[in-house]
């Protein structure tokens, strides 16, 4: 049997046995018949594998891509421009953690400028899941690496929200593209105030430059912008013209600063380079995270 080396994604329908995903193939794209870009899939980790089936609709958890995904439109001769050692690498997964306070805000981190992937943007903690790792122990463990927050599992209660099929760069027209990734996000909910855990903040400087919390005002406005149309105009009416950042210095130390709140409502750009911005697929999970806080509204 071959040694596994990472976790990758493997995909099943019909009851077929799952099969590793391919890179050039769009995870999404493998569960709907048509170009529609959200689906219910059913997943699960084992065995080191991460494995997404198919099922009735209602029965099981959200799968989106964005409507410019690259492998949507990607074609055999740009897909064989691909170098193979990039194609080789499959499809990798990714845990992001929305950690929501007990006054229902959400921590956001700003990934360092020197980062190769998505620099300067705006998303919440996470990265990668290891061999033999749960979820919920990988996001709790790349929280406390990024952002210094050291939580236990009997410390919150843990809900998957939806998965992202995420791609670098984001759209052809910025290049072909190099990674590929299925992020899960994971709400956490605590029973601190953002200002008893911002108090444990200590980010790691050379991944994080900058902190900020949002509440649902706040996110409204931000999945307002929504990335790949044309700007029809924010609804920012009422809302502050900046919001409170932490600045992160190279010490790891925390310095309070403002941010023109009109920069999170940016949209990702079709050409050149990238703008300070909250990334495609963090704004599709701060909208399941509203519609959470809705249901919870409800059943008060």
């Amino acid at each position: 049997m071959e040694m596994v080396k990472k976790i990758l994604v493997h995909l099943s329908k019909d009851n077929v046995a799952p099969q590793c995903a391919r890179f050039v193939q769009s995870v999404t794209g493998y569960f709907t018949e048509s170009l529609d870009d959200e689906v219910e899939v059913k997943c699960s980790l084992e065995n080191n594998r991460f494995v997404l089936c198919d099922c009735e609709k209602g029965r099981g958890i959200p799968l989106k891509r964005a409507s410019f995904c690259p492998f949507k439109y990607l074609s055999v001769a740009e897909a064989a421009e691909i170098p193979l050692d990039v194609q080789s690498r499959g499809v990798d997964v990714g845990v992001a953690i929305l950690l929501q306070s007990a006054n229902q805000k959400v921590l956001l981190t700003r990934r360092a400028s020197n980062l190769r992937i998505f620099p300067n943007v705006w998303v919440p903690p996470g990265g990668h899941v290891e061999l033999d790792e749960r979820l919920l122990d990988a996001g709790l463990r790349e929280l406390r690496e990024e952002t210094g927050l050291k939580l236990d599992p009997g410390d919150v209660s843990a809900q998957l929200l939806g998965l992202w099929e995420s791609v670098f760069p984001p759209m052809l027209s910025r290049g072909l593209p190099q990674r590929h990734h299925v992020v899960t996000y994971m709400l956490l909910n605590t029973s601190l105030t953002h200002l008893q855990l911002q108090a444990s903040l200590h980010p790691e400087y050379a991944e994080v430059s900058g902190c900020l919390w949002v509440d649902a005002s706040l996110v409204k406005a931000i999945v307002s912008a929504v990335d790949g149309e044309e700007d029809s105009g924010t609804h920012l009416e009422g809302l502050p013209s900046t919001i409170n950042v932490l600045e992160v210095s190279s010490e790891g130390g925390l310095s309070e600063s403002v941010l023109p709140f009109s920069v999170l409502c940016n949209r990702a750009p079709a050409n050149g380079a990238d703008v300070e911005r909250v990334s495609t697929g963090t704004k599709y999970a701060l909208e399941l995270w509203l519609k959470n806080l809705e249901g919870q509204g409800t059943r008060c």
